[in-house]
């Protein structure tokens, strides 16, 4: 059922694998290491590549990752529980070779691990196992056909019958008893006064007379025995008196020294009465009491010898134990681990805190997820802090996040397309109103003073006054960058509203090409993420065009909306494109930087759904105010209280 098994350090050595059906064993488990574990996204342990579903388990203690992998359309319940016995197995068998991390010997787990998987198996199978009862055992075989079937009458025949089922049988009054509260002359049961008037022995017919009915002497017994028995003498009820109200009285203090309460106060053995007594009694009684002292006495002093003795080891082993040299070392490396429920309070107020700093709540719930799963078994030292040692992996998952898959550079990737003969081409997205075309305006600045020849198109048909406002960031731009002579250094390529995007966008790029511009840059209507008109034609110009570079522009005042955008832009870019391999967004453009102070969650958000880079940083309104995301500086921001 397991197509491939691995157990590999996490400095990428491979300890040892199993492998089944599957041929390929590297590339899902690479894709793995890179999309999951490299980027600190472990709130899931699963993964999907292809047809397999991967999940993977941290040792964080010796440093191990556990990969399992198996069919998609397969559901094994057991894979948890089967990671964790695989850890623990592997654990104890070569303990001692991962605590020096001595990785060079041989790691033989076969027969383990297939034992294990074995146990395993068997666990699931006999938990789906639902033992089923025969009819005979099961109450239904109970029942008849006739206990089943409902009739109008039944009601009626269940209020007129007893306990059993059995219809009551209706009683003939005695026609010789007059008295009511009688039946066939004896009283009823009288329970008024709460006491059981007697049982019907007691009330057994003597004499009856002609007619079978006790006679009226023996009747009147009856109701005497009754009287004596149920009367009861009614107790009187006590009535309280209403509090009469008190006036103030004098303090009684119990000691106060007055000449009337010296003999109470006298507790002295003079005060005792001496009684006469005989002298050979008073003179034993003299020698018990001495001896009985002297044995206290002696009981005394060996409980507090033995006292003395334990208080002077616990100073010798305390003394041994402050001042031994192993011991001073040994105090410096803890023994305890970090649990899930010591880290609880603290991962609670990281996550809250990163809420607070704008980060979008699903992400901050994942972020936390990841760091207590990276630092689960993890040793702590004896004078680390579990929240000192939470803020350090939340430090370090944070840079890994914000470190880019891969590197996009600009400047390198435009010379290599200048030397293949062809422009390099960069299409800006994005929603309405988060400043695409300006910060077009500010990297082409960029690139002018880096000495490339830049073609801005405006493929922004939709908007009315996007081509003008190109207009006069395309005149400001030459103005500070002269040419005497020659072609200028930035040059707008425009057809007007009304036209459509990719095609202009395609002419843009031929007349690049043709008139020896470097670089292209792509101007694109603002669009909101549920607009399907507008992103299919995003989609398509895309598609048609094949830009080297994709960058999405969002402003870093939002919060929450930042996971939207950003997923439904990549899902509209996947779906519209009718692809196997679709173009998605490459990078991400942060503008309004400058507007948050330390509310800077939204690069954290952006960066986590997309798994791609902060390329820039919007700061100001001035071309020049446009830089590089400094990871530690966001990273020291965002966890600042």
């Amino acid at each position: 059922m397991l197509d491939l098994f691995t157990i590999f350090s996490k400095g990428g050595i491979v300890l040892w694998y199993f492998q089944g059906t599957y041929e390929a064993f590297g590339p899902p488990v690479n894709s793995l290491i890179k999309s999951i574990i490299l980027q600190e996204r472990g709130g899931d342990n699963s993964f999907n590549h292809g047809a397999l579903t991967l999940k993977y388990k941290l040792d964080n203690e010796f440093e191990l990752v556990f990969v399992v992998a198996y069919q998609n359309i397969i559901r094994l319940s057991y894979i948890d529980k089967f990671l964790d016995d695989i850890q623990r197995a592997f654990r104890a068998k070569y303990e001692d070779a991962l605590r020096t991390r001595s990785y060079g010997g041989n790691f033989e787990f076969t027969s383990e691990f297939r034992t294990t998987l074995k146990d395993a198996v068997a666990s699931s199978d006999a938990q789906k196992k639902v033992e089923m009862k025969s009819f005979e055992e099961s109450s239904k075989s109970k029942k008849t056909i006739n206990s089943m079937i409902m009739n109008a009458g039944d009601d009626e025949k269940k209020k007129g019958a007893g306990a059993d089922g059995t219809p009551k049988k209706k009683k003939k009054k005695n026609k010789g008893a007059s008295n009511k509260g009688t039946t066939n002359g004896v009283p009823a049961h009288d329970t008024t006064n709460g006491v059981s008037n007697g049982t019907m022995e007691d009330y057994q017919p003597k004499v009856t007379n002609d007619d079978g009915g006790l006679d009226e002497e023996t009747r009147q017994q009856n109701l005497m025995k009754l009287m004596k028995k149920g009367s009861k003498p009614k107790e009187k009820k006590e009535v309280k008196k209403p509090p009469t109200k008190k006036g103030k009285q004098n303090q009684d203090w119990g000691l106060n020294g007055k000449p009337r309460d010296f003999a109470d106060l006298d507790f002295s053995k003079s005060k005792q009465p001496v009684e006469a007594t005989d002298p050979d009694l008073e003179n034993e009684r003299k020698n018990v009491g001495e001896s009985a002292t002297i044995q206290d006495l002696a009981e005394e002093s060996s409980d507090g010898e033995e006292e003395e003795e334990d208080i002077r080891q616990d100073a010798a082993k305390t003394k041994k134990s402050s001042y031994g040299l192993f011991s001073m070392f040994s105090g410096l490396v803890g023994s305890k681990k970090l649990s899930k429920e010591d880290m609880g309070p603290v991962m609670a107020k990281m996550r809250d805190h990163l809420i607070a700093k704008n980060v979008a709540q699903e992400i901050a719930e994942k972020v936390c997820d990841s760091v207590a799963k990276k630092l689960e078994g993890k040793v702590m030292g004896t004078f680390d802090r579990v929240a000192n040692v939470v803020r350090a992996g939340m430090e370090e998952s944070l840079v890994q996040i914000l470190t880019p898959q891969r590197r996009v550079d600009i400047l390198r990737d435009a010379v290599e397309a200048r030397s293949q003969g062809r422009p390099y081409s960069v299409t800006f997205c994005g929603v309405n109103g988060v400043g695409k075309s300006t910060n077009l305006a500010k990297i082409c600045f960029w690139l002018v003073e880096n000495k490339f020849r830049v073609l801005i198109a405006a493929c922004d048909t939709f908007r009315s006054g996007a081509v003008e406002q190109l207009r006069t960031h395309h005149r400001r731009l030459n103005a500070l960058h002269p040419v005497k002579g020659g072609s200028p250094n930035v040059f707008l390529f425009e057809k007007g509203y009304g036209k459509d995007s990719a095609g202009v966008a395609m002419e843009a790029i031929k007349y690049a090409n043709d008139f020896n511009y470097d670089i292209v840059l792509i101007d694109t209507a603002g669009r909101m993420q549920d607009n399907e008109p507008l992103m299919r034609a995003l989609t398509k110009l895309i598609k048609v065009n094949q830009p080297d570079l994709v960058l999405f522009v969002g402003e870093a005042l939002v919060g929450n909306e930042a996971v939207d955008q950003l997923t439904k832009f990549n899902r509209a870019l996947a779906d519209f494109s009718e692809s196997q391999q679709p173009r998605l967004i490459d990078g991400i453009v942060l503008t309004k930087f400058d507007t948050i102070d330390d509310k800077v969650g939204a690069a954290i958000s952006m960066t986590y759904t997309t798994g791609q880079p902060i390329v820039f940083v919007g700061t100001g309104q001035t071309y020049s105010d446009l830089r590089n995301l400094n990871a530690k500086a966001v990273i020291n921001t965002l966890l600042k209280a």
